[in-house]
């Protein structure tokens, strides 16, 4: 048996660490096999191509086709080096962020040209796709408000005006349409605990069908 690629998705300040985090502690207590990962920065040539992507540099920004690149050229890496050897492993990984998060970001925040993104993804990722998307919905500025009361820095992508923020949402609404059954959406508006119940309700017919255990009750 092949393992699963879980992905996890999302505007900033959805909550995404949070819950792959205990999706990663529920999925151990049933004796599964985990991988958390995430991109970009899921290898180590990864964070430094993050540090590239992240960090603002005022006087010559980066340009957003020297991002996509960068982005793709993390995502060669990660797939060759962590994803598919885990995934012959057996393990389930949970990533944070993959080609969903290119589409939503460059294609509809950066509006670059959609049949590009694509051909570039499938490069990078040669041709290997979630398994289940795992969308976590959430208001843009309540996003934004969240990252503010957490106390941490704005990196260079959360640093972009509210509308780059509201495309890349609307990006992710039209991913989830034109993928029913791989792409769910989570309502992230949620309390923590009821967030981490739709979440594991998605999760136990997967797990089932997937041959893994049969979970516990939620």
């Amino acid at each position: 048996m092949q393992g699963k690629l879980i992905v996890f998705e999302g505007v900033e300040g959805c909550g995404k660490s949070t819950q792959m985090q205990i999706c990663c502690e529920w999925l151990q207590s049933l004796g599964i096999p985990v991988l958390v990962t995430r991109e970009p920065g899921g290898t180590v040539l990864g964070a430094d191509i993050r540090r590239l992507l992240l960090e603002k540099a005022e006087d010559k920004p980066i340009t957003s086709t020297t991002e996509l690149l960068l982005y793709a050229a993390d995502r060669s890496q990660h797939v060759e080096q962590e994803l598919k050897p885990n995934l012959a492993a057996r393990k389930i990984i949970l990533c944070d962020r993959y080609t969903y998060s290119t589409v939503a970001y460059q294609g509809y925040g950066r509006a670059l040209d959609m049949n590009l993104i694509n051909q570039l993804n499938a490069i990078a990722t040669g041709g290997l796709e979630p398994d289940l998307g795992l969308w976590l919905d959430l208001d843009v500025e309540v996003g934004f408000a969240r990252k503010r009361g957490s106390g941490d820095i704005a990196d260079r992508i959360e640093q972009e005006k509210i509308d780059f923020h509201r495309r890349v949402q609307l990006g992710y609404s039209k991913l989830a349409a034109s993928k029913p059954g791989i792409i769910f959406r989570v309502d992230g508006s949620l309390t923590r605990e009821a967030v981490t119940q739709q979440i594991q309700e998605i999760l136990n017919p997967k797990l089932e069908a997937w041959g893994y255990q049969n979970p516990v009750e939620t």
